[in-house]
């Protein structure tokens, strides 16, 4: 679990310029940071579909700058500001389209920022191009990048490759943009901001790159869908929002989220990395496998090996572990837990060792418990 600063404003949005808010925030104190600043759109004039009915295009002060280099020196301001509180293993999240993204690229990268992957987020439904002089503007690019290149940092590889039917995450996403019941409204029953993001969009980068107990934070954090995730996945969010209204319609947001308790908790898919070493051999020490006993290469395969007392297999005059052997009768990936099986004498069915593996490692879970614990 992390470690949380004292003096962090917890589940709080907290009113201001972020630039300003963020150099009271103790250094070294988030986990990660998805920011989704102005884009800088430039529009000049009002848009009108062809059925003339006028387009809520985004025309808000915060969104005009009087030149590139006056957002350049406001992107270089609240970069610098969310490095100085991101800690050394955080990594920042940085949303964008072709209007401000290469602009913001350039920046974290001259701040020392390193880029670990540039995300596609293609729209299903995207706004048409209603003039018909460019392609329709189908996608818009994130940048995830860490603080300290090298350093540790969080990637739940294997959550995100469960998300994806047990292949592994690409980095195109197919997401709708934010419409329907989930788009929030005002008092006057009108959508509450321009540019809200998709629950779904902030779900797969928060659930990839944080843990449980995790601080995120959102410099801009309109309508807060960042912490309306944050807070359904079990982590702690810090939003800032220069827009008073933006703030109110969050701060009810985020607020009637329920966290709901499950035990044990659901919210973290383990790394099989990081479990409990168990040798081979162990499971013949503890008798769950005996020598000289028969392992099956594949559930119906033909080619058989036999235990050794010392927890290596025999196969054709050869001897070695259940990965060599599974590597000599198989060119390719040879994890011997989930090639070899053996013959469960209960059900007479051939079960994969990875379950007596398995089996040990509860028993060890059980065995070690905390001071205090039932």
């Amino acid at each position: 679990m992390t470690k949380l600063d004292p003096s962090l404003p917890l589940d709080q949005v907290l009113v201001g310029d972020c630039r300003q808010i963020l150099a009271d925030l103790p250094e070294d104190s988030v986990d990660l940071i998805f920011a989704d600043p102005p884009y800088n759109l430039q529009l000049e004039g009002e848009l009108w579909r062809p059925n003339l009915t006028k387009v809520d295009a985004v025309d808000d002060d915060w969104d005009q700058f009087e030149s590139f280099n006056q957002y350049d020196q406001f992107t270089r301001e609240w970069l610098t500001a969310c490095r100085r509180v991101l800690k050394p293993t955080g990594t920042l999240w940085v949303i964008g389209s072709y209007h401000n993204i290469y602009r913001v690229g350039k920046i974290l990268q001259d701040l020392k920022f390193w880029v670990l992957n540039d995300v596609v987020w293609v729209k299903a439904n995207p706004m048409p191009n209603f003039r018909g002089v460019r392609y329709t503007n189908a996608h818009e690019t994130l940048l995830w990048v860490q603080k300290e290149k090298g350093a540790k940092y969080t990637f739940n590889y294997h959550a995100m490759k469960g998300l994806n039917d047990d292949l592994q995450m690409r980095s195109d996403w197919y997401f709708p943009i934010c419409t329907g019941g989930e788009r929030l409204k005002d008092e006057d029953g009108e959508k509450a901001h321009p540019t809200q993001k998709p629950e779904a969009l902030l779900y797969r980068v928060i659930l990839s790159s944080s843990n449980v107990g995790d601080v995120v934070l959102d410099p801009f954090f309109g309508t807060g869908t960042t912490g309306a995730v944050a807070r359904k996945l079990h982590r702690h969010f810090i939003g800032i929002e220069v827009d008073e209204k933006y703030a109110r319609l969050a701060s009810q947001r985020v607020h009637d989220v329920v966290q709901l308790e499950f035990d044990p908790p659901i919210y973290v898919t383990p790394n099989p990395r990081h479990r409990q070493r168990i040798p081979f051999g162990r499971l013949v020490e503890d008798g769950l496998l005996q020598p000289g006993q028969i392992l099956y290469y594949g559930q119906s395969g033909e080619e058989t090996a036999q235990v050794l007392a010392d927890g290596q297999l025999a196969f054709n005059g050869h001897r070695g572990s259940i990965h060599k052997i599974a590597k000599e009768i198989r060119s390719g990936p040879g994890n011997g837990w989930k090639l070899w099986y053996y013959l469960d004498e209960e059900t007479q069915e051939r079960k994969p060792i990875d379950v007596l593996r398995e089996r040990i490692r509860q028993q060890t879970s059980q065995e070690i418990k905390p001071a205090g614990a039932a």
